[in-house]
C-alpha cells in the first residue's frame, strides 16, 4: 500500500536529519518528505507523533537456525521475531546444517526467504569448507549466490595460515570476514595482523573486552580496515549473572566483568564500536538447563535489543543510536539501505520511549531464554515497514 507517515521527528544519519518531517511511502519506495504533507487519495495515514521514524534496523548478526534446526527456528518465526523487534534485514549467520559454504544451499536459503520471511534475509557465507577451519571457500561464487560477508561465527578459525590464505583469495571480493574471536583477546590480535597484512576488510563480531578494543583503536591507527559490533547482553550483564544462573546464562564470548561493560558502553559513546548486533541465538529450553558445560550458549534477543540498548545507553543521542542500528551495518555489509532518502527502498522502522516489560513466553521466536526477561525496558518498537508494506505494529500504537 501507500503510506503516509506523519508528525513523526525523521531521524536519517545518512542524511544529516533529524526533524519533524511527514515521509510518503509510494510503490515501495520513499516517494517524499516534507512538512505538513496533504494526504492522497487511497493513502494510509500514520500517525507518527511523539516516535520517532527512521530508516530499516539491520542486525548483522542473527542465528536463524535455517537450515537444519527448525527445533530452535524457522525462517517464519525468526523473521517474525525480526520484525516485532524493528528490523527490517537480518544477516544471518552460516553455523547451520549444511553450512552455508556452497552456492547451492544459499540459494536455496534465499529462495526459502522469499517465500516465508517477514523481512529482508541476506546471508553470511562460511570461511571455510564446513567451517572445519581447513579449507577456504569459493568466495566469489558465495558473493554471487547473496554473500554479504564470510565468517565461521561459533568457531574460530584456528590456523592463522588458513586464515591468511582465506583472506588473500577473498581480497577481490568486497564482503568482509567476521571473527568470532575465542580466546578473545588474543585472536583479535592474530585477526587484526592478518588483516593489516592482507588488507583483507574485516569485523570483530560481539566484541566483549576492554582490551579488544584497545587493540581495535590501535589497529585503526595504524590503517587497519577494521569494524567491530557489540550486543545488548555484554552491554548489560557481568558474569555474576552466570555464576548465580549458570545455564541459562551462558553465551560465547562469556559475559565479563563490570569494567569491560563500562569499556563497552564508553566504545559506543566515542565512536569506537560501529554497530549494535544481537546475536540472536534461539535455542530449545532443554538446551538451556542443566550442566553449564554442555549447555547450548546465546540468547535470544532480536524482540529485546532496541529496548536493551537503550536502558544500556540512556544518554546515547538518538542520531548516534540510528547510526549503530542502520546506517553503518548498511555500509559495513554494503547493502541498499540506511536511507530514507528519496527513491530509497520503503523499509521504515518506528520507534519510541515507551516502557514495557520482557515476557519471553509472548515471543515471536521459538528461542525464550533471554537474561532480560521480567525486566522493564525503556524504549519500544511501534511498528516496522518492508518494502512499504506495514508488517509489524505494537497494540498500543494506532496508525
Amino acid at each position: 500500500m501507500d503510506i503516509l507517515i506523519t508528525g513523526g521527528r525523521l531521524v536519517d544519519p545518512a542524511a544529516s536529519l533529524d526533524a519533524l518531517r511527514d515521509l510518503r511511502l509510494r510503490a515501495g519506495r520513499v516517494a517524499e518528505i516534507g512538512e505538513h504533507l496533504t494526504p492522497a487519495t487511497g493513502e494510509a495515514i500514520v500517525d507518527a507523533r511523539g516516535a520517532v521514524v527512521a530508516p530499516g534496523f539491520i542486525d548483522m548478526h542473527v542465528h536463524l537456525r535455517a537450515p537444519g534446526f527448525p527445533e530452535k527456528e524457522t525462517i517464519a518465526t525468526g523473521t517474525e521475531a525480526a520484525v516485532r523487534g524493528g528490523f527490517t534485514t537480518i544477516a544471518c549467520m552460516p553455523n547451520t546444517k549444511p553450512a552455508l559454504d556452497d552456492p547451492r544451499v544459499l540459494l536455496t536459503l534465499v529462495s526459502d526467504a522469499q517465500r516465508w520471511a517477514r523481512c529482508r534475509i541476506v546471508p553470511i557465507g562460511a570461511i571455510t569448507r564446513g567451517r572445519a577451519g581447513a579449507q577456504p571457500c569459493d568466495y566469489a561464487a558465495l558473493s554471487a549466490a547473496g554473500a554479504v560477508a564470510f565468517s565461521d561465527d561459533g568457531d574460530t578459525v584456528a590456523d592463522e595460515g588458513v586464515l591468511r590464505e582465506a583472506a588473500h583469495l577473498a581480497a577481490a571480493v568486497s564482503a568482509p570476514f567476521i571473527a568470532h574471536c575465542e580466546p578473545e583477546d588474543a585472536i583479535v590480535a592474530r585477526d587484526l595482523r592478518v588483516a593489516s597484512e592482507t588488507k583483507k576488510a574485516w569485523h570483530i563480531a560481539h566484541v566483549s573486552t576492554a582490551l579488544s578494543l584497545d587493540l581495535l583503536r590501535a589497529a585503526r591507527e595504524r590503517g587497519t580496515h577494521v569494524t567491530c559490533e557489540v550486543t545488548p547482553h555484554h552491554l548489560t550483564f557481568t558474569k555474576a549473572l552466570f555464576d548465580a544462573r549458570g545455564a541459562e546464562a551462558k553465551v560465547h564470548p562469556p559475559l565479563r566483568e563490570p569494567a569491560d561493560v563500562e569499556a563497552l558502553r564508553r566504545g559506543v559513546r566515542d565512536g569506537t564500536v560501529d554497530a549494535l548486533a544481537s546475536d540472536h541465538a534461539p535455542h530449545t529450553p532443554a538446551e538451556k538447563t542443566g550442566d553449564p558445560a554442555v549447555a547450548a550458549p546465546g540468547f535470544s534477543g532480536l524482540e529485546v535489543a532496541v529496548g536493551a540498548y537503550a536502558a544500556a545507553l540512556p544518554d546515547l543521542p538518538a542520531m548516534r543510536f540510528v547510526e549503530l542500528l542502520t546506517t553503518n551495518p548498511a555500509r559495513i555489509l554494503g547493502l541498499e539501505a540506511g536511507s530514507l532518502a528519496v527513491g530509497a527502498r520503503a523499509d521504515v522502522t518506528i520507534f519510541g520511549d515507551r516502557q514495557w516489560t520482557v515476557d519471553p513466553a509472548a515471543f515471536a521466536s521459538k528461542g525464550k531464554c533471554t537474561p532480560f526477561a521480567g525486566r522493564v525496558l525503556p524504549r519500544k518498537v511501534l511498528a516496522t515497514i518492508v518494502g512499504g508494506a506495514l508488517v509489524y505494529r505494537a497494540q498500543d500504537f494506532t496508525p
